[in-house]
């Protein structure tokens, strides 16, 4: 008799792809934090800090400059420094669960491996939570990293779509882990 994919499994593999996307995009885009009406620059002027570039663009114009100087040694900060090594990390660990999880699940197959679906989700638990860990320190830390005083800070979308990412691949992971409940049944 075939047997159908278990649904945790088909949750785990749509979930954890687009926590994948969202956790690239948030890693890769110049927009941890914005900074805005910066004293003694024009009020429509916003600074964009990512965790590898930073931009500037003028509201009125969205005239959009990248590969600003780090004046203030935003770079040099610890949470900058800690999602630089993590982030690169948690999405090449999710390829590799996602991987795994692809050989686990296999619909092709007359039953899905569930053993290696399990250990795939512990996998794309782990990333998930590697890539939640920067953002969450990041977004404690978001009003004392460097910035001109008197300037307005606020959480940019890199910092959400990360945040969003990291989350749902940590709950396609657990759905994946759950696939482990089928071995101990089966004893």
């Amino acid at each position: 008799p075939s047997m159908r994919t278990p649904k945790a499994m088909i949750v785990g593999l749509v979930l954890c792809p687009c926590g994948l996307l969202l956790t690239l995009v948030g890693t890769m885009t110049p927009s941890w934090r914005q900074v805005s009406l910066v004293p003694e620059q024009p009020s429509d002027l916003v600074f964009e800090q990512g965790i590898w570039e930073l931009c500037s663009e003028r509201q009125s114009s969205h005239q959009r400059l990248c590969g600003q100087a780090d004046e203030l040694g935003y770079f040099k900060e610890v949470p900058v420094q800690v999602a630089r090594g993590l982030m690169p990390t948690s999405l090449v660990l999710t390829l590799l669960g996602l991987v795994v999880a692809t050989l686990g699940v296999r619909c092709w197959q007359e039953e899905p491996r569930h053993p290696v679906a399990g250990a795939a989700g512990l996998v794309l638990l782990l990333s998930g939570l590697l890539s939640l860990l920067p953002v969450s320190w990041y977004t404690h830390e978001l009003w004392a990293l460097p910035a001109v005083t008197g300037s307005t800070l606020a959480a940019g979308y890199s910092l959400v779509l990360s945040y969003l990412g990291s989350c749902l691949e940590i709950l396609g992971g657990l759905a994946l882990t759950l696939s482990f409940h089928h071995c101990c049944k089966k004893r």
